[in-house]
C-alpha cells in the first residue's frame, strides 16, 4: 500500500487475504499479539478499546474458527481506526511479521475465488483478479490438474454438473513474480425429489437449504445414510448432531454409518453454517429394530445449560435476624457447582436488588435450560402464591414490598426452560396484613418442581447451636442433592429424612409440588442445543458476575514486596488477604494493612476474626484478612490504600510509612449494577401487585454514595463462632418458634473455593518470607 493513499483507508477496507494473514499472525503471538495491540490502542483513548472489549474478544476462542484479532480489528475499524493508525500501532508493538502483512508486494491478488455450493444445471463462476508491475496472466487448476482453456480472471462452467465438484485454485503470474490464490471448494448438489425439502433463506439471505434429511427405520447391522444440503457463497459448513450432541468427524453433507448399532438410534439433524449465519435441518428419527422387532428405549433427558440463583437474607432491618441462610447458600453453591450449574449466590438483598438479581437470572435462561431458584429468609404464602421478603421490607410488609415466586415462574416459562426448580426455605404462614389476590396465569407445562421447606400455613426453623450450622431443610437436602435420581425422588428422600428428625417432628415437614412428567435430574448432562451462540453470550454475562481481581504484587521504594490475593465467599462477598513476601534485610519490623479500613474492625490476623468462617480452612495462613460484603451496592470502582509500616535499626526503630492506592474495579456482582432501580422491568411488571405500582417506598433509590471499604463491612462483628445462636428463629417475622437447642452443631466441611492465585504456591512463598524475616 502507498503511505500517501492507503494510510487514510479504514481497517474494514483491508482485503480478506491481508486481514486473514494479519489475524493469524496476531492470534498465535502471545507477547506481541492482539491483546497487547488492544492495550496499545486503548492507551491513547482515541478508539476507546476498554478491558471489557478485550474480554469480549478473548471469548472468540470459544467459537468455531473464532479469531480474537479479527474481533479487535473490527471494533477498531468501527471506531474510525485507519490502516495508518494500525501500522503505527503494529510498529509500536514490535511485531515485524504483522507489519509485513500491511506492506505492498510486486503482485497482489485483489479478488480471491470464493467457495460455493450450487445446484446442478446452474452456472458456476469463480473469479480471481490481480494487479502487478507487469501484465498479469492466469491459469486455473482443479486439484492438481489444469483446467483446459482457463486463462482469464473468471472461470465459467455452464451448466455445472456433479462431476465438477472439487477444489479449484488460480495461479497468477506477473513477470518473475507469481502467486496462488486461495483454494475454492465447489459443491454441486444433485437434487432428487425425495430429498428436496422446503427451501428458505436465512436472515442474511445467503444460505438456502435445498436438501432435507429423511427419517429412517432400519435393523441393527444395516447402513444408515442421511443427506442434507444448502446452496450459498461461501460454501456452508456441516456438523451432524444426534440427540443434541455433535457427532465426532461428521462434518460432511452426507452422514454414513456402515454397521448400525443399538446406540445409534435417536434424533438426527445437521447444523449448517457459514462465517456469518447458521441454520438447522429438520430433526429426523432413526429408529432401529432388533431381531425381535422392538425399538430401543428413548435417550435420557439433557439440559442445554444449568443455571441457579441462590438468595439468603439474614440482616433484616425491621424483622428478626437470621443465621442459617448464609451457611445454607454457601453449601448449596458448592454442591450445585459440582453438578455443573452456573451459580449466583447472594446475601442480604433489598427489594430492588432482588428484582434486578432475578432479572439477571432470567437473562441466563433460554430454551432447554434447567433453572433453579433457592431462597432462604423471611417469607409468607397467600392464596397459593409464595412471597420472598427483602431485607428492607417494612413492618408489616405486603406483596408490594416482596417478590412473588409464581411471577418469576411465569417469566421462566416464557424462556421455554427444560426444568424449573424452586427450593423455598421460608415460612408459609398467611400474611394477615396482605389481602391481595394476584392473578398470575401460568402455562401448563410438565417441568415444574416446588420443594417447600415446610407445609402450607406452617413455619420453617433454624437450629440453635454453639456454632454455624444449616437450617433444617438444607441439613438433609445437602446429603441427597448429588444423587443421580429424578429431582422429585431426591426431594421425597429428603422429606423422609426430615420426618425422622426428632427436633422438628410434628413441627416442620417438606412439601413437594410437581408437574414433572419426565425423569429429569439435576445430574443430567449439558448438551447445547440450537442456541449455542446465545449460550456463549449468557456464559459471558455469568462470568462478569464472578470475575475476581487478579492477584497482584506491590513493590515499595524501601525494597519490600506485598502480595494481595482475592477469593469469593459469595457472589457479593469478597475476601482480600494481604501478606509480605519480601522485606529489606536491614528492616527490623514490617507490617501492612488497608489504610481505608479501621484496623480494629478489619485487617485481622485470622479469617475467623474478620467473619470469614466458611472459607477459613481454605485460605492461606499468616495473612491479614478483610471481608467485603454487599458488593451489589458498589456504585463506582473499588479503590483502597495499602499502607506499609516498617522500622529500621539504623533509624532508632522510628516507624516509616509507605502507601499505594489500589483500584480493583468492580469485583464480582458489582459489575452488574444491581443497585440501579429496575432497569428492564421484566421482573417488576409481573411481581408488583395491582394495588401498589412502583411507588413502593422500598423502590425509591437511596442517596447516591460511593462505597468505601468500611461501608461493606457491617456484618463482620455479627459472625462470632463462640456466640450461641439465638434460639430457633422461624422465617416468619410475626410468629414465635420453639427453641431447638438440643440440636448438635455439625462442622462445616472444607470446600474448594474460587481464588485468584494458587493457594499452595502462595503458602510456599509466604513460608520462605517468614524464613527471610527471621534472619
Amino acid at each position: 500500500m502507498s503511505d500517501s493513499l492507503d494510510r487514510f483507508s479504514k481497517i474494514s477496507q483491508l482485503k480478506e487475504p491481508v486481514l486473514k494473514k494479519l489475524c493469524e499472525v496476531l492470534d498465535r503471538s502471545s507477547s506481541k499479539g492482539w491483546r497487547k495491540l488492544g492495550q496499545i490502542a486503548g492507551s491513547e483513548r482515541r478508539f476507546k478499546v476498554s478491558s471489557e472489549d478485550i474480554e469480549m474478544c478473548s471469548l472468540k476462542v470459544l467459537e468455531l474458527e473464532g479469531s480474537p484479532s479479527r474481533m479487535l480489528l473490527r471494533l477498531m475499524g468501527e471506531r474510525g481506526c485507519t490502516t495508518g493508525h494500525l501500522m503505527d500501532y503494529l510498529q509500536t508493538l514490535g511485531n515485524s511479521e504483522a507489519v509485513q502483512c500491511l506492506k505492498p508486494s510486486a503482485l497482489q491478488i485483489l479478488i480471491q475465488p470464493q467457495s460455493v455450493a450450487l445446484i446442478a444445471g446452474h452456472n458456476l463462476r469463480l473469479s480471481c483478479h490481480a494487479v502487478g508491475k507487469s501484465p498479469v496472466q492466469y491459469q486455473w487448476f482443479k486439484s492438481k490438474e489444469e483446467v483446459p482453456n482457463s486463462f482469464s480472471p473468471d472461470l465459467l462452467i455452464s451448466p455445472v454438473h456433479p462431476k465438477d465438484t472439487g477444489f479449484y485454485i488460480c495461479r497468477v503470474n506477473s513477470g518473475d513474480a507469481f502467486e496462488f490464490s486461495q483454494w475454492a471448494q465447489v459443491d454441486v448438489l444433485n437434487l432428487s425429489m425425495s430429498h428436496v425439502g422446503q427451501s428458505y433463506h436465512s436472515v442474511e439471505g445467503r444460505l438456502k437449504l435445498v436438501i432435507q434429511p429423511q427419517s429412517q427405520r432400519l435393523h441393527v447391522g444395516e447402513t444408515l445414510q442421511l443427506e442434507c444440503g444448502a446452496m450459498g457463497r461461501p460454501i456452508p459448513r456441516y456438523q451432524w448432531h444426534r440427540n443434541g450432541v455433535p457427532i465426532p468427524n461428521a462434518t460432511k453433507r452426507k452422514l454414513t454409518i456402515l454397521h448400525l448399532m443399538q446406540d445409534h438410534h435417536g434424533r438426527y439433524r445437521c447444523e449448517i453454517s457459514s462465517s456469518t449465519e447458521r441454520m438447522w435441518t429438520n430433526e429426523v428419527d432413526v429408529v432401529q429394530f432388533n431381531r425381535m422387532g422392538s425399538p430401543p428405549p428413548p435417550p435420557p433427558p439433557t439440559a442445554t445449560d444449568k443455571v441457579a440463583l441462590l438468595i439468603g437474607n439474614l440482616s433484616y432491618k425491621n424483622h428478626p435476624q437470621l443465621k442459617a441462610p448464609m451457611v445454607d447458600v454457601y453449601d448449596l453453591t458448592n454442591l450445585l457447582r459440582q453438578l455443573n450449574f452456573k451459580v449466583v449466590s447472594l446475601l442480604d438483598l433489598t427489594e430492588s436488588e432482588m428484582r434486578n438479581a432475578v432479572d439477571e437470572f432470567l437473562l441466563l435462561l433460554h430454551k432447554g435450560v434447567y433453572g433453579l431458584l433457592y431462597y432462604a429468609g423471611h417469607g409468607y404464602e397467600n392464596y397459593g402464591n409464595s412471597f420472598m421478603v427483602p431485607v428492607d421490607a417494612p413492618n408489616p410488609y405486603r406483596s408490594a414490598n416482596c417478590l412473588c415466586v409464581q411471577s418469576i415462574l411465569k417469566l421462566m416459562q416464557e424462556k421455554e426452560t427444560g426444568l424449573n426448580v424452586f427450593l423455598l426455605d421460608m415460612c408459609r404462614k398467611r400474611n394477615i396484613h396482605d389481602e391481595t389476590t394476584p392473578n398470575i396465569v401460568l402455562r401448563v407445562t410438565a417441568n415444574i418442581v416446588f420443594g417447600y421447606a415446610t407445609c402450607q400455613d406452617a413455619e420453617a426453623f433454624e437450629l440453635s447451636s454453639s456454632g454455624f450450622t444449616n437450617g433444617v431443610f438444607v441439613k438433609f437436602l445437602k446429603k441427597r442433592l448429588l444423587d443421580d435420581e429424578k429431582i422429585t425422588v431426591v426431594l421425597d428422600r429428603v422429606a423422609e429424612d426430615m420426618g425422622q428428625f426428632d427436633a422438628t417432628k410434628g413441627k416442620q415437614a417438606l412439601e413437594i409440588r410437581s408437574s414433572l412428567s419426565e425423569r429429569r435430574a439435576l445430574t443430567d448432562p449439558i448438551l447445547p442445543g440450537d442456541s449455542a451462540d446465545l449460550a456463549h453470550a449468557h456464559s459471558r454475562q455469568w462470568a462478569k458476575a464472578h470475575d475476581l481481581p487478579e492477584s497482584m504484587s506491590l513493590n515499595f521504594d524501601c525494597g519490600a514486596q506485598i502480595k494481595l490475593g482475592f477469593a469469593a465467599e459469595f457472589s457479593n462477598v469478597l475476601v482480600i488477604y494481604t501478606h509480605i513476601i519480601k522485606k529489606p534485610e536491614d528492616m527490623s519490623f514490617c507490617q501492612a494493612h488497608d489504610l481505608d479500613v479501621d484496623p480494629k474492625e478489619m485487617n485481622r490476623e485470622t479469617p475467623e476474626e474478620t467473619g470469614i468462617y466458611l472459607l477459613s480452612s481454605s485460605l492461606p495462613q499468616h495473612c491479614l484478612y478483610t471481608r467485603l460484603s454487599s458488593l451489589q451496592k458498589l456504585r463506582e470502582e473499588l479503590v483502597f490504600t495499602v499502607c506499609l509500616q516498617g522500622t529500621f535499626s539504623a533509624m532508632d526503630n522510628d516507624p516509616v510509612h509507605w502507601t499505594k492506592s489500589i483500584n480493583i474495579g468492580k469485583p464480582l456482582i458489582a459489575r452488574l449494577d444491581l443497585h440501579r432501580a429496575m432497569r428492564r422491568n421484566s421482573c417488576l411488571q409481573t411481581c408488583m401487585m395491582p394495588h401498589s405500582p412502583s411507588h413502593s417506598p422500598c423502590h425509591s433509590p437511596g442517596p447516591e454514595h460511593h462505597l468505601q471499604l468500611h461501608h461493606v463491612l457491617h456484618q463482620a462483628q455479627d459472625y462470632n463462632p463462640h456466640e450461641r445462636l439465638q434460639g430457633a428463629v422461624g422465617s416468619c417475622g410475626d410468629s414465635h418458634c420453639e427453641n431447638l437447642s438440643q440440636c448438635n452443631y455439625e462442622p462445616i466441611p472444607s470446600i474448594p473455593i474460587e481464588a485468584s492465585d494458587d493457594i499452595n504456591e502462595l503458602q510456599t512463598v509466604f513460608i520462605n518470607s517468614l524464613q527471610l524475616q527471621q534472619q
